[in-house]
């Protein structure tokens, strides 16, 4: 089953074209990356697919469900986690845990919540409005786990937690892999992505410029290129496909984009002291797309 199904959702604010024509879906027990800088359109993607702002065309499906139209039932079995989290200020942490978990029908055990408490160091017993941001996110993945969803929406989910507390959150987030849930992670740090996802999508201004397997960003397509030249020498293939290409000293660097026969045969015609071919990172297949591709649609 498809977790979730966008169908050319968009959303517009006045003139502003948010986010446009976006299609693609997400496999039931994937994590799924979503990706691309602030104002991008990630949080109003993520804020139409759980019915907070209306589509201004297109639809969505959460398990086959409407996400107008079945928004009640699909938020049974959604766990949400907001890059900012704002709760009843005035509430203490548990009250507000145990407010939250009165929304579900398959109501927590309260022991679930002491335990996800443990393991993220959060005081149950401190007043909302007296906690840092880090704290405040702590509350946020404690309130998107504590019913038991089969999928988790997060929307920046890192923001605020010191290192250590990422790697439990982390942690939290594959044990849940494990048990089948669906993973939608939205996020700019393109590393927990790696870390993280089985595919990715780009997001460009509203307009989705990528969607793929992180296998095949990073293998199929691109390669990192650094030849060590002779002093003095410079050397220039004439190949198609080369991205990028910069020479600093006798180190030349080349994002390359194509067949890896084609390239190999052009270096072999040319002499150097050294040459490593390797996979890039999906900061810089990132970077590649994000400066040089044109808004339109990507092959879903």
């Amino acid at each position: 089953m498809k977790a979730i199904e966008l169908n050319r959702l968009s959303k517009r604010y006045g003139k502003h074209q948010a986010v446009s024509d976006l299609t693609f879906s997400v496999e039931e027990g994937e994590v799924y990356g979503f990706i691309g800088p602030n104002g991008a359109g990630k949080s109003t993607t993520i804020r139409t697919l759980l019915n907070f702002i209306y589509p201004t065309s297109g639809s969505a499906k959460i398990f086959g469900k409407d996400i107008i139209t079945d928004t009640k039932e699909i938020k049974q079995e959604v766990g949400y986690l907001p890059s900012e989290a704002h709760y009843y200020e005035n509430m203490k942490v548990r009250e507000l845990l145990n407010y939250s978990a009165s929304f579900y029908k398959k109501s927590p055990a309260k022991k679930k919540i002491e335990d996800l408490s443990e393991r993220l160091e959060l005081d149950l017993s401190k007043r909302f409005e007296d906690l840092s941001f880090g704290n405040r996110k702590k509350v946020g993945i404690v309130q998107a786990l504590l019913h038991e969803p089969r999928i988790l929406i997060m929307d920046e989910p890192t923001g605020g937690l010191d290192p250590l507390m990422q790697h439990t959150f982390f942690d939290l987030l594959l044990e849940e892999k494990k048990k089948g849930v669906t993973i939608f992670f939205s996020s700019h740090i393109l590393s927990e992505v790696q870390k993280m996802c089985n595919r990715v999508a780009i997001i460009k201004e509203g307009r989705l410029i990528a969607n793929d397997t992180i296998e095949n960003l990073t293998k199929n397509q691109f390669k990192n290129v650094t030849i060590l030249l002779e002093e003095g020498q410079s050397l220039n293939l004439g190949l198609e496909g080369i991205i990028q290409q910069e020479q600093i000293g006798q180190t030349l660097s080349i994002l390359f984009r194509g067949d890896t026969h084609a390239l190999i045969h052009a270096l072999s015609q040319q002499s150097y002291r050294d040459l490593v071919i390797e996979e890039p990172s999906l900061d810089e297949i990132f970077m590649h797309f994000y400066q040089t591709e044109p808004n339109g649609g990507a092959e879903q």
